[in-house]
């Protein structure tokens, strides 16, 4: 479930992030423990901040930080990092949002270990963090995504999208793919390289499995020898 962009959730979006069932809810709703919002044709809904009053966070008094994510791959790209740096203050003081930090990285989104990429996750899990604005899912993660932004939500820390397509290079995207043909062909290489080795232990297991002694070099060597070394009587 993407919270990004949404401020209302189905009940059944919002039992997923809850952790209750949709018969939890409508009881709940039922009995006015936690009455649901209706939209004009009568269909329930739930805004973000019931789930933050949910958690117990007073959304009034968060503190956190806002923060801007940026990322190119390289630094030969700082036109393009500026651009995005640019449009998301422009979004943020737009919708009246004071940001705290501005997060400029240089790396692949491939890379896991980026280091302001991992050290904003420490200050995720250290409850530092509201709100996270990005311009596009690839800016904070290639591959992904989906489970990064479930991490957050478990610190009760927001993802906001602003899907700007112009802002994530085509170029970055090539270059992902081929690091990723690169890593696939090294490992069909390494499995050419063993087949012999892999065909090999295959026949000695079979006949193993067969109560037949698995024919080597070394042991025809070592009958031959055999044959040759006789005792004198």
């Amino acid at each position: 479930m993407n919270m990004s962009n949404i401020t209302n959730y189905k009940p059944k979006d919002f039992d997923e992030l809850l952790g209750v069932s949709v018969k939890t809810l409508q009881r709940w709703d039922r009995d006015g423990i936690w009455k649901a919002n209706r939209t004009p044709t009568d269909r329930r809904y739930y805004t973000y901040d019931q789930y933050l009053q949910f958690k117990g966070i007073k959304t009034k008094n968060d503190r956190r930080d806002i923060v801007i994510y940026a990322r190119v791959s390289t630094r030969n790209q700082k036109d393009d990092l500026q651009n995005q740096v640019d449009f998301l203050k422009l979004f943020c003081n737009a919708k009246g949002m004071i940001v705290n930090q501005c997060i400029e990285d240089f790396g692949s989104g491939l890379n896991y270990n980026r280091k302001k990429w991992n050290k904003l996750f420490d200050d995720v899990m250290g409850n530092r963090i509201k709100t996270i604005v990005i311009t596009n899912k690839d800016r904070f993660i290639r591959f992904g995504y989906d489970w990064f932004e479930k991490f957050c939500e478990k610190f009760n820390t927001k993802i906001i999208i602003v899907k700007n397509e112009t802002l994530s290079p085509k170029e970055e995207l090539v270059q992902d793919m081929i690091a990723i043909l690169h890593v696939f062909r090294c490992r069909l290489y390494g499995l050419r390289k063993y087949k012999k080795q892999i065909k090999e232990d295959e026949e000695i297991v079979k006949e193993l499995q067969n109560g037949n002694k698995p024919k080597s070099g070394t042991d025809t060597k070592d009958q031959s020898d055999h044959r040759h070394l006789q005792i004198p009587l």
